[in-house]
């Protein structure tokens, strides 16, 4: 069984909701058991890691975290929307 959405990995998207709302970038990921997406330079969260041959003293790492699929929009839908109120 599998989710259709508005949204798929490429897609140019705006965050609609939430701490960056209003900021845009590509999806990398879609996540459909979650029903979350990860976009591309948003909703950074800082990922501790242990000590490792690449990281002899541990790290800590940025990263993307996900993003719930109703958060986002096409940028294409943002823009005529955006447009059409203006």
């Amino acid at each position: 069984m599998s989710t259709k959405y508005h949204v798929k990995t490429g897609d140019n998207v705006v965050l609609i909701a939430g701490d960056e709302k209003g900021k845009s970038g590509k999806i990398i990921q879609v996540l459909p058991k979650k029903d979350r997406v990860i976009v591309e330079g948003l909703n950074l969260i800082k990922k501790h890691t242990k000590r490792s041959q690449q990281h002899p003293e541990g790290a800590i790492l940025e990263r993307e975290g996900s993003i719930h699929v109703s958060n986002v929009m096409k940028q294409e839908t943002f823009d005529k929307r955006k447009s059409a109120k203006g």
